[in-house]
């Protein structure tokens, strides 16, 4: 059976569970505390970078989400996450890398950097382009490239609708707003949501991470 090391906390982990459960595929979980088993000589074998997620799939190893969904689609295709036409196809791919180079990355100094800071107002502006850019590219369609859900709403669905928790009003982007509401409609969304007190708990650890001396 799939192995699936994960830590809930994490969005980019979330987005492969995600996929998981839509696709209905089984796993066996292996939950990571973050707390220093990612570090642990055991899992550095698995993933020498002590990153998380990891699958392990009939001995198969892959690191990274994005590599891990790619490879999800292409081994277990049914229910399909991904269009077959072209620009359908770059839409998804496109929302995804967005997501996860202009997007989540900025979503960091929200929680460790002061609200008066340049960073912190810099963060924002940069979120505010990328929402605006999302709500173009989805335009009137239910879900990013497709009338069905794709790789590209697990993606950015992982962290455009914990925003508002990060002090983003998504009421000010309509669109996304019903999008949003549209996932937290499915059962995996429900399943793998993160509560207000795990949320909290995220943010500490981030903040605990850059206080630590370099």
């Amino acid at each position: 059976m799939l192995k699936f090391y994960y830590a809930p906390l994490l969005p980019v982990a979330r987005r492969v569970r995600l996929a998981l459960l839509e696709k209905g595929i089984a796993f066996e979980p292996v939950l990571l505390s973050l707390d220093g088993d990612q570090l642990q000589p055991e899992f550095l074998e698995i993933n020498p970078f002590h990153h998380v997620p990891v699958v392990v799939d009939d001995g198969f190893r892959i690191v990274e989400s994005l590599a891990i969904l790619d490879y999800l689609e292409a081994k277990y295709p049914t229910p399909t996450l991904l269009p077959t036409q072209p620009e359908a196809l770059a839409t998804v791919r496109m929302v995804e890398m967005v997501t996860a180079n202009e997007l989540f990355p900025q979503t960091i100094p929200l929680i460790y950097e002061n609200e008066e800071s340049p960073t912190f107002a810099q963060a924002k502006q940069h979120i505010d382009k990328v929402l605006e850019f999302f709500t173009q590219v989805l335009g009137d369609s239910p879900y990013f490239g497709s009338e069905q859900l794709t790789l590209a709403d697990i993606v950015a669905g992982t962290v455009v609708p914990s925003l508002p928790r990060l002090g983003i009003n998504l009421n000010d982007y309509p669109k996304l707003h019903d999008w949003c509401g549209r996932l937290m409609q499915r059962e995996a969304w429900q399943k793998t949501d993160v509560s207000a007190e795990d949320f909290e708990q995220f943010k500490r650890k981030v903040r605990a991470f850059f206080s630590e001396p370099t």
